[in-house]
């Protein structure tokens, strides 16, 4: 039983996490709209990021990495933000596009299919996990699921 309450309360921020993906998509776009650029509208975005993890950090007094923890970590960990970037941009410029529905369910799909692909392949450490029948037919469900909402 204690699982099961556990799993609705991490799902719970799953959806929480997943509503707030569409929020910020939807003030992002605004501003874009606003400021008339999506790259102004992007370093806002990560500007508030920014000072809301600092409060967090500070709140939570949370050290400083120590030196040996950050000569452990590979250049490749340092591009989250690059990602991140890159996503925020095109949420931005396609919002108003595609509209917040069609634009989650190509996000979702995008997501389950490298996730396949780094899965199967074991990329960047991660344990491998064949892409068989039922996973590969859960990721065409979700590409099928896209169609209807485009519709």
């Amino acid at each position: 039983m204690a699982a099961l309450w556990q799993l609705m309360g991490l799902g719970s921020l799953a959806a929480l996490a997943g509503a707030s993906f569409v929020m910020q998509a939807t003030v992002n776009s605004q501003l874009r709209r606003a400021l008339d650029s999506a790259c102004w509208a992007s370093f806002v975005s990560y500007l508030g990021g920014t000072l809301v993890m600092l409060v967090v950090i500070l709140v939570l007094r949370e050290p400083l990495p120590a030196s040996d923890s950050l000569a452990k970590s590979s250049w490749l960990h340092w591009t989250g933000g690059l990602f991140g970037a890159v996503y925020v941009v095109i949420t931005i410029l396609l919002l108003p596009r595609l509209g917040a529905a069609t634009l989650l369910a190509l996000f979702v799909a995008g997501q389950m299919i490298a996730s396949l692909a780094f899965d199967h392949f074991g990329l960047f450490g991660l344990e491998r996990q064949p892409a068989d029948l039922p996973r590969l037919a859960g990721a065409l469900l979700l590409v099928l699921g896209v169609v209807l909402i485009r519709r």
